[in-house]
């Protein structure tokens, strides 16, 4: 998804599981079972995202 600023946010769903993979703009990923808090840690931005734990797509940004 691409909001009006034009910053990605991208959802992902890991096969062979009930999990869902989403990375902000900012580098940070999450995983979680529910698309409703997937979205809503997406749009919290910056809360929750730590994206000096690792370069966008590398797994290791974590919710604080």
């Amino acid at each position: 998804m691409t909001t009006a600023a034009g910053r990605v946010h991208r959802v992902d769903w890991l096969p062979g599981t009930d999990v869902l993979r989403g990375t902000c703009h900012c580098g940070a990923e999450h995983t979680a079972p529910d698309p409703v808090a997937m979205w809503e840690w997406l749009f919290a931005h910056p809360e929750g995202h730590s994206p000096a734990d690792g370069p966008p797509g590398s797994g290791r940004g974590r919710p604080r």
